[in-house]
């Protein structure tokens, strides 16, 4: 439909513990969509993300079983190693002196240890609970239950229409493919996200950005929404 209202949708990938610049999307949105029905990207952020510990950026991978080129809703979790129990071990090492470990690890621990047969489930669930502890509250979708075609920023453009979007927020990395007339050609205006990431205070030596967003929860818990969303005006 093209009935404008006043409302803002994202369409972004679905991560693996996501890190702050995904819930800033998150918190922009009036209708936030999980596009997992697109390609599977084998070295992306769909079965991974890192953490902070006394060595530096440590990677915690979600080991996971596909054949060809699969799209994200349909790539499978390898059940053969117990990397849930590895990942909470980590955790729990790397964050052993932060002040809101036992507030937040518990919830995480299971929700990590459920059985899980896809990636995309666990990767959703892991996000809404951290969306929980940051405050936020949206109409999440999925754009493989949805039954909208096109391609590239077509389909992007339908989507919007789909929930009569007034507006369009885009990661800056898609500065160079995205095709801003087509959203344009439906009163559709495309904002950039523009994230500048925080500074907080975190273990272990000089700042590293880009990590989980659990490091920030785990150092700052209940100061963390006002420390990742200080920039939305």
């Amino acid at each position: 439909m093209d009935r404008h209202v006043d409302r803002t949708v994202v369409v972004l990938q679905p991560g693996y513990l996501p890190w702050l610049g995904f819930f800033d999307q998150l918190s922009r949105a009036d209708v936030f969509v999980y596009y997992d029905d697109v390609q599977y990207d084998k070295h992306g952020w769909r079965n991974r993300n890192r953490i902070k510990t006394q060595d530096g950026a440590q990677w915690l991978t979600v080991p996971v079983r596909h054949e060809g080129l699969p799209r994200i809703a349909d790539v499978e979790i390898d059940q053969r190693t117990a990397w849930a129990r590895k990942h909470v071990a980590s955790i729990r090492q790397a964050y052993a002196r932060a002040p809101f470990l036992k507030r937040y690890l518990p919830a995480l621990e299971e929700v990590l240890q459920r059985k899980w047969e896809r990636l995309v489930d666990l990767d959703l669930a892991c996000a809404s609970l951290m969306a929980d502890w940051l405050g936020l509250k949206r109409q999440v979708e999925r754009s493989s239950t949805l039954g909208i075609g096109g391609v590239r920023s077509e389909r992007l453009v339908n989507i919007c229409r789909h929930f009569g979007a007034s507006r369009y927020v885009s990661g800056d990395s898609a500065a160079a493919y995205l095709d801003v007339p087509a959203f344009a050609a439906h009163d559709i205006a495309v904002e950039w996200q523009a994230y500048s990431h925080p500074t907080y205070p975190q273990l272990h030596g000089d700042f590293v950005p880009n990590l989980s967003a659990l490091d920030l929860l785990f150092n700052c818990g209940p100061d963390a929404p006002l420390i990742a969303f200080a920039s939305i005006r």
